[in-house]
């Protein structure tokens, strides 16, 4: 199959791009600058220069593309994370470069869309298990922009082609900037527990969100969750990660302390969010490497000490 993937060198893009090659596909992505556009070739995939933002443009690079993947994010760094200005960038990319990506592939008859979401949007559900129909509420504005990106997805469904939504949890992987700067701020004593630690986490290790888009290439039109199988609570996501990585035990912060330092982003951490795979695991047949946070913080700090 030819696809087009936007977002092609990024955290989630390169394990993916490899994957589709991997399994036959002829992968076309985005890639800025010489030193990303070799990456892409290293992978066996072809590089596009392209601006996300330019119809046009982005119509020109999905030509002839069967399916498209957009993957592009801008996540920024956690210390920045609170700042609203800080997610200008990534807003734009959820709303205007999926908008022209849509009327791209669209232009260029492709059969499928895939869409990367996040699991952040659903309301805080205690201790129940949440699916794809759970009730949504927007715990900060910075969420706003994904659930703009997912209608329009949507809306290549609507045009006659196949549209899927994966809702990923929180990403992690010996490799991520974030799992990165967790491990200096643990090592300080500055990552720990907000409040009681009794709210579930849903979390994904990048490698299986890779694989899972690829298996979305399989799945029915829909949205779906894309989760390890057993959600932690808060106490003991904290506490596997400090002990897998032989860091210092994690520190317990009040609720208000968090709120003040992480402002909006805390919120949705304090949120209780124990989400179901079980719509795309049997959908696609997919499986998670890494059932837990448990079993994959233990292939993050094998990985880290063989680099280093």
């Amino acid at each position: 199959m030819r696809i087009f993937v936007a977002g092609a060198t990024g955290v989630l893009g390169q394990p993916t791009v490899k994957l589709l090659v991997a399994a036959g596909h002829q992968v076309r992505g985005t890639a800025r600058g010489e030193e990303k556009s070799q990456r892409l070739r290293s992978l066996g995939a072809e590089p596009v220069a392209v601006d996300l933002y330019n119809p046009a443009a982005v119509k020109e690079a999905v030509a002839d593309s069967e399916a498209v993947i957009h993957i592009a994010t801008k996540i920024p760094p956690l210390m920045k994370m609170r700042s609203r200005g800080a997610w200008k960038e990534n807003d734009r990319l959820r709303r205007e470069a999926t908008k022209n990506l849509v009327d791209g592939a669209l232009a260029a008859g492709a059969r499928t869309f895939i869409a990367e979401s996040i699991t952040f949007v659903y309301a805080d559900g205690g201790d129940r298990w949440l699916d794809e129909n759970a009730p949504l509420k927007l715990a900060w504005s910075a969420l706003d922009s994904t659930l703009d990106l997912e209608r329009e997805a949507q809306r290549f469904g609507e045009g006659g082609g196949k549209a899927v939504v994966l809702r990923f949890g929180l990403f992690y992987a010996p490799y991520a900037a974030s799992t990165i700067t967790s491990v200096k701020m643990m090592k300080r004593r500055m990552f720990g527990v907000i409040g009681k630690g009794d709210n579930y986490f849903s979390s994904i290790h990048v490698d299986d969100a890779a694989a899972a888009l690829v298996a979305a290439l399989n799945a029915p039109g829909g949205t779906y969750n894309v989760v390890e199988d057993n959600p932690s609570l808060q106490t003991d996501y904290a506490r596997a990660f400090a002990d897998e990585l032989h860091l210092p035990k994690p520190r317990r912060f009040p609720r208000w302390l968090g709120k003040l330092v992480m402002g909006g982003p805390a919120n949705y951490i304090l949120n209780s969010t124990r989400v179901s795979n079980k719509k795309f695991k049997e959908a696609t047949g997919w499986a998670p490497k890494y059932p837990s946070v448990r079993e994959g913080f233990r292939e993050v700090a094998e990985t880290m000490g063989a680099r280093g």
